[in-house]
C-alpha cells in the first residue's frame, strides 16, 4: 500500500471537504493505518473497470488518451499530489480525465457534486483548464461531462486543505468534523455553460409555480413551460429554483423538470 502520509492527493481533498477530518488526521499522521479496501467491492469495481472506463470515452470523443500522469506540487507550502487517470488534447489544449464507477441510481449532478473537490484540485496541481469526468453508471449507462477550473472553488478549497495541514504538521487533532463550506458549483463552467440560482427572479419562481399548478391543463402548461425556457440565457446549461428545474441536455433542447 502506498505512502500517503506526506501529502495531500485527491481523494484527500473530498475527505477534508467532507468533513472527515480526523480520520485523515490520524492516518497522515501516522496514528492509523489506512482502510484495507480491497475486499470493498465498489472500490474494486472503480479500479477493474477504470482501463474499460478510459477505451469507452476515447472511442466515444474519438481521441487518443495518454497513460495516467502523476503530477507533484506545493500548493499554498502544502505537498500535493495528484493521478490523473488520463491526459489528451483538444483543441490545441491538454485535458484531464477522471474516471469513476457508481451505482445505477445515482445521476452526473450527484457525482458532480461529491468530486468537485478532487476535479478543482487535479486541475490546480496539474496546471490544466479542463476536465473531463466520466461516469460508468452501475452497468446500464456510460456518460461524460466537460468541468472547467474555477479560481474561486479553488482559493476557498486550498484554504481547509491549509487549515487541516496545519493540524498535521503541528500534530494537533482537528477540532471538529464538520464538512467544508464551500460555494455552489452553480458558477463553474460544465459543458461550457454555468448553473443559476433562479429563486430571486420573481418572474421565473412565479412561471414556475404556475407550471405546477397547471400541469393537469395541456394548453396553460405549455405556455408556462415555454415561457421557463425562453428565461434560460445562451450560456446557461441549468436555470432552477426551489421548485423546479430547466436544464439543457445533450442536443440542446431544453428539459424541465419538477422538484421532488
Amino acid at each position: 500500500m502506498q505512502d500517503r502520509t506526506g501529502f495531500i492527493g485527491g481523494s484527500d481533498a473530498v475527505r477534508i471537504v467532507d468533513g472527515d477530518l480526523h480520520s485523515l488526521w490520524m492516518e497522515k499522521t501516522g496514528r492509523k493505518k489506512p482502510d484495507d479496501l480491497s475486499d470493498v467491492l465498489p472500490v474494486q469495481l472503480g479500479i477493474f473497470t477504470e482501463p474499460f472506463n478510459v477505451q469507452l470515452f476515447a472511442r466515444k470523443k474519438q481521441v487518443e488518451v495518454s497513460e495516467q500522469e502523476v503530477f507533484n506540487m506545493m500548493w499554498n507550502g502544502v505537498p500535493c499530489r495528484g493521478t490523473l487517470d488520463g491526459v489528451f488534447t483538444e483543441y490545441e489544449q491538454r485535458i484531464g480525465l477522471e474516471c469513476k464507477h457508481t451505482n445505477q441510481t445515482t445521476n452526473m449532478t450527484k457525482q458532480l457534486d461529491r468530486y468537485m473537490p478532487q476535479l478543482q484540485f487535479y486541475m490546480q496541481i496539474s496546471a490544466i483548464s479542463s476536465m473531463y469526468l466520466s461516469c460508468i453508471f452501475g452497468n446500464q449507462k456510460h456518460d461524460y461531462v466537460k468541468i472547467d477550473a474555477d479560481q474561486e472553488y479553488q482559493e476557498l478549497l486550498i484554504k481547509h486543505i491549509q487549515h487541516f495541514w496545519e493540524c498535521v504538521t503541528t500534530d494537533t487533532a482537528p477540532s471538529h468534523d464538520l464538512p467544508a463550506e464551500m460555494p455552489s458549483i452553480d458558477h463553474i463552467k460544465i459543458n461550457d455553460m454555468v448553473a443559476r440560482d433562479a429563486n430571486t427572479d420573481n418572474q421565473f419562481v412565479s412561471l414556475a409555480h404556475e407550471y405546477i399548478e397547471t400541469k393537469e391543463a395541456a394548453d396553460r402548461n405549455a405556455t408556462a413551460a415555454k415561457d421557463l425556457k425562453s428565461l434560460v440565457a445562451d450560456n446557461e446549461r441549468e436555470v432552477h429554483c426551489n421548485t423546479l428545474t430547466v436544464k439543457r441536455d445533450k442536443r440542446g433542447f431544453k428539459r424541465i423538470t419538477i422538484t421532488s
